[in-house]
């Protein structure tokens, strides 16, 4: 059986930028099972949607999640990327 899950590389990135905001591209990377170039694509993609801000803090970033945002997928147009960090962070998928 191939590998497969229910979240995308996109939600599993947001979900562990939401625990650590001042992640670097490599523990992205690391924790969703991408290249970090492919992660730095990813970001920017979320960046580009608006669903991240990047921040400068130094030599690093840092990423502000825009909760109140309504998700991208269009059978959950009412719920926010707020509930689903939450709904996500509370039954411990947070950890991906």
């Amino acid at each position: 059986m191939a590998d497969w899950g229910f979240l995308t590389k996109h939600s599993q990135a947001l979900l562990h930028i939401a625990g650590e905001p001042d992640t670097r591209l490599r523990s992205i990377a690391t924790a969703i099972g991408v290249t970090e170039r492919t992660a730095h694509g990813i970001v920017a993609d979320l960046v580009d949607a608006g669903y991240v801000v990047k921040e400068k803090d130094g030599r690093r970033n840092r990423y502000h999640i825009q909760m109140h945002l309504p998700l991208h997928d269009l059978t959950a147009r009412e719920r926010t990327i707020g509930e689903m960090v939450e709904l996500l962070a509370d039954i411990g998928v947070s950890d991906i």
